[in-house]
């Protein structure tokens, strides 16, 4: 295995894909990726309209090394994400390892980290991360994304409640008080800051969550290219270059990890 391995890297080197990985990847003759449209950790437009970000980048270098077009779509949440790889509707998909997820789809190794944190009203007592797990507290985040499963398992004392991904539910749960904090990216947060005012984000990071790249069920050379392929661009400085251009706030890249790097500290 370490020999197939070794020889496909190889080939990703030289910006070539073996014919079975390529057929697996784009059966269509399309290589057709979603990604999670909420998650500006993944993709956000630029002042110009240009989709950015290293998932984008991603997608559209895996469809150069294979010689097809690429289309990429967003989805409305890491479920739709998983479900559309998992019915034939994509080829790829770009969401966070976790473990409930397992043995839906095959999960690459991780490509980046992303940094988890709290927005919370300006004039909460909350000052950093550690103080989030108090009894009476109601802490929020978007059902099924990450940050929720991981709430769900963690906190002892306060009450996890899970709210629908929309920007708007979000604010008006957080400007109203209904929710004591909210958890997410921190990117996410600075972006839904705009719109709280006098909202602040806590220090502190509660874990990172992990970005992988996901391929059907049994689609094994084509897990082995995208493996590949991440190595190959976290070697070259590609993958941190996609970061620093994509401008996303509270994102790194991922070390080199024989598998999926897991993230919640429960």
């Amino acid at each position: 295995m370490k020999i197939q391995f070794a020889a496909l890297a190889a080939f990703l080197w030289a910006g070539i894909l073996p014919a079975a990985a390529q057929a697996e990847l784009a059966p269509t003759g399309t290589l057709r990726a979603v990604y999670l449209g909420t998650n500006p950790a993944q993709a956000m437009k630029s002042p110009d309209g240009e989709l950015r970000g290293a998932s984008v980048d991603l997608a559209r270098e895996l469809a150069k090394r294979i010689g097809k077009p690429l289309d990429l779509k967003p989805a409305a949440n890491p479920p739709a994400v998983i479900e559309a790889v998992k019915n034939g509707d994509a080829d790829i998909g770009f969401v966070a390892y976790e473990a409930t997820r397992v043995g839906t789809v095959e999960f690459s190794q991780t490509y980046v980290l992303v940094q988890q944190s709290f927005l919370v009203p300006g004039d909460s007592s909350l000052r950093a991360v550690a103080d989030i797990d108090k009894a009476g507290l109601k802490i929020a985040g978007t059902r099924n994304d990450s940050m929720m499963l991981c709430l769900q398992r963690v906190l002892k004392q306060a009450t996890p409640v899970p709210l629908e991904n929309n920007s708007d539910v979000l604010t008006k749960a957080l400007a109203s008080k209904e929710i004591d904090a909210l958890g997410a990216n921190r990117q996410r947060l600075a972006t839904l800051m705009k719109s709280v005012p006098g909202s602040r984000l806590l220090d502190g990071n509660l874990f990172n969550v992990p970005q992988n790249i996901i391929v059907p069920l049994g689609k094994t050379e084509a897990l082995a290219a995208v493996n590949a392929m991440i190595d190959d661009l976290r070697a070259s400085g590609f993958l941190r270059d996609s970061i620093a251009k994509g401008g996303a706030v509270g994102v790194e890249m991922a070390p080199k990890s024989p598998g999926s790097q897991h993230g919640c500290p429960g």
